[in-house]
């Protein structure tokens, strides 16, 4: 085989036979948003729209520059992009035959310093500041509120050295008030509900303890609902480009050929027009983030017990099997879409289908072991909501009531050999919990909260336990589908 070509803006007319290369010459670039957490969901989705949208003739001077906070990964980060003049091989696992493309919407990574951070925010050339910092990130609270006892927040109260992303944020948005440019719009790109809520909760309190609130008049934080399948870059996933695709890229990224990014509109100092390439601009995003929370995040739970209890390894082997992928539909469709209030032009059950298709790409290689961690974190987000919205309008629970009993059933094993630890922090209670009276696993107060003293669901709890018991989760499953 020909000698693999390392990705640069020298070689990228050199590429190899198959490898789409950018439509537009990264040299024409200029930036406009500065991205701190370069990491494979940034590169796959952000980096992706942007580099459709200047391959369409879109306008140039919106490309990333790249910050970063947490060394030494980020270090690392930067180094092995620089060594490829920022760019980036997204390869797209489709079904139907892997692609490979080289994208090139970067045109630099500050150093991971804070004042190098804080100077790119500080360029006037910058109205949007964006964040992949994961959910940790936002110093928040089991409960949500903003956690201001945190020592690397009581750090950045006091001190002139930022540690965190909302502390150099701030410190650039004081550099620019001073030199009388325009504050940025802050955008979170985090797969998590509210996640502009989040950032304002975390910048309005450290500015609070600063007494500096006032740095945040005129700064929006648009909400955003992000989706896209992004595995970790594996030493496999290297050298399967390097065979593949002839591609030597240290850092490449891949990811499944769907992705969506559903934004409120609000962004006073500009926006790049991202609406031509497919991100969809809403008033709203909360019925969006509704819809992803209990059509594809509960499916992903109703796939996770019964498909460990019933020995499947991988989420495509799960749902290729028709019971366990008859009774993800069923509960979805019955009990989930009912209590989403209408988006026009979306259809529900549309989204499911498309889902379920998304769940069967072996490409992706998703395991059953990884939608089975963090339940005690995950019911609580994805299930027990719609549950008690069901309980609230008197509708019927009873297949709510089994994917939770089915999440007991497998507690009680202590792990299975498709799943075989069970991943939670609350793994030793559950698991003692699980093998007592089902009653016992209600009594979880930090988990199932006012929903212990819900008669109607401990009685339909108690019977889905029972048919678990008596005939086994695949039983189970059917008898519901049957039902339904």
């Amino acid at each position: 085989m020909d000698q693999p070509v390392k990705p640069s803006v020298a070689t990228l007319d050199a590429l190899p036979e198959g490898v789409e290369k950018p439509d537009y010459d990264p040299a024409t670039l200029s930036p406009g948003i500065v991205h701190i957490g370069i990491g494979n969901f940034h590169r796959a989705h952000m980096g992706v729209y942007l580099d459709r949208l200047f391959g369409q003739g879109g306008p140039t001077d919106w490309a990333i520059v790249g910050a970063g906070v947490r060394p030494p990964g980020d270090v690392e980060m930067r180094d092995r992009l620089a060594a490829q003049d920022w760019l980036t091989t997204v390869v797209e696992l489709d079904p139907a035959g892997l692609s490979a493309r080289v994208t090139a919407p970067m045109t630099g990574f500050a150093e991971i310093t804070p004042e190098a951070t804080i100077a790119a925010m500080a360029d006037p050339r910058i109205r949007i500041v964006s964040l992949t910092v994961t959910e940790g990130g936002y110093y928040t609270r089991a409960d949500g509120s903003f956690d201001a006892e945190h020592p690397d927040i009581q750090a950045d109260a006091t001190g002139d050295t930022p540690r965190t992303a909302f502390g150099m944020i701030l410190a650039a948005l004081r550099r620019r008030r001073e030199a009388g440019t325009e504050p940025f719009t802050i955008m979170s790109c985090d797969n998590l509900p509210g996640n502009g809520h989040a950032a304002h909760a975390a910048c309005g309190g450290l500015a609070e303890m600063r007494g500096e609130t006032d740095l945040l008049d005129g700064v929006a934080f648009p909400n955003g609902m992000v989706d896209c399948i992004t595995p970790a870059t594996t030493d496999k996933v290297r050298d399967m480009v390097r065979t593949r695709f002839g591609l030597d890229d240290a850092a490449p990224v891949i990811c499944e050929p769907f992705r969506q990014w559903v934004l409120e509109d609000n962004f006073p100092t500009g926006r790049p027009p991202l609406e031509e390439v497919g991100v969809e601009f809403v008033a709203d995003v909360v019925p969006y983030e509704l819809m992803k929370l209990r059509v594809l995040n509960a499916a992903h739970a109703a796939i996770a017990y019964p498909s460990a209890l019933l020995g499947h390894v991988t989420v495509h082997e799960a749902v290729a099997d028709p019971d366990v992928a008859n009774w993800v539909r069923a509960v979805i469709a019955h009990e989930a879409i009912p209590t989403l209030a209408p988006i026009e032009g979306v259809d529900f059950h549309a989204y499911l289908d498309t889902c379920m298709e998304r769940f069967a790409n072996a490409e992706v290689g998703d395991t059953v072991a990884r939608l089975c961690l963090d339940g005690s974190n995950r019911q609580p987000k994805f299930v027990l909501p719609t549950l008690r919205d069901r309980l609230k309008d008197g509708k019927t629970i009873e297949g709510l009531a089994l994917e939770v009993a089915l999440w007991r059933a497998y507690a009680a094993t202590g792990g299975t050999e498709a799943a075989p630890v069970i991943e939670d922090e609350r793994a030793d209670r559950l698991h003692a919990a699980a093998q007592e009276a089902p009653s016992a696993f209600l009594a979880l107060e930090d988990v199932f909260g006012d929903l212990r003293q819900d008669a109607r669901f401990a009685e339909a709890f108690e019977a889905a336990c029972s048919t678990i018991e008596a005939n086994g989760p695949r039983g189970a499953i059917r008898d519901y589908v049957a039902a339904a």
